[in-house]
């Protein structure tokens, strides 16, 4: 069993059915579950994805998403003061956004065997508490 880490883009790709990456998001995730990998990711994630449905009005979206965050099926990684200490180490030795330090530091405060993103900037990064960084493109599984 691997611990792996999704990037926002993923959950919205898988949740959203996005035409391009939907499918290949679907086929990971599938591998996952036959694997018995944990998926996790951070609280900040569903921050993030809750804004298109607030945004929309789409208040059975919203309940839906939040649901889907509450189940079991995901592992929520909180942001505590150790991740706030490795946010700052990230974002001190690398030229990345804010947010995308936020999901590092949160990867890597769960030793996450794989963080799995669609943004290649990040792909080419080695952080610390995190095995490897990939993307969509790759032979992953």
């Amino acid at each position: 069993m691997s611990r792996i880490y999704w990037d926002t883009m993923l959950f919205i790709y898988f949740l959203e059915g996005h035409p391009q990456f939907g499918p290949r998001v679907q086929e990971i995730h599938q591998e996952m579950i036959r694997r018995g990998d944990r998926l996790c990711t951070s609280v900040f994630t569903v921050g993030e994805i809750l804004i298109g449905p607030q945004k929309r009005k789409a208040f059975e979206k919203l309940k839906d998403t939040k649901d889907y965050f509450e189940s079991d099926e995901i592992e929520l990684i909180p942001f505590k003061m150790s991740t706030a200490e490795v946010y700052g180490s990230v974002r001190a030795e690398n030229s990345i956004l804010p947010a995308d330090a936020i999901h590092l530091a949160s990867a890597a405060e769960a030793q996450s065997d794989l963080f799995l993103t669609n943004d290649k900037k990040l792909q080419r990064l080695t952080i610390p508490g995190i095995k490897f960084i990939a993307g969509l493109d790759g032979a992953i599984f």
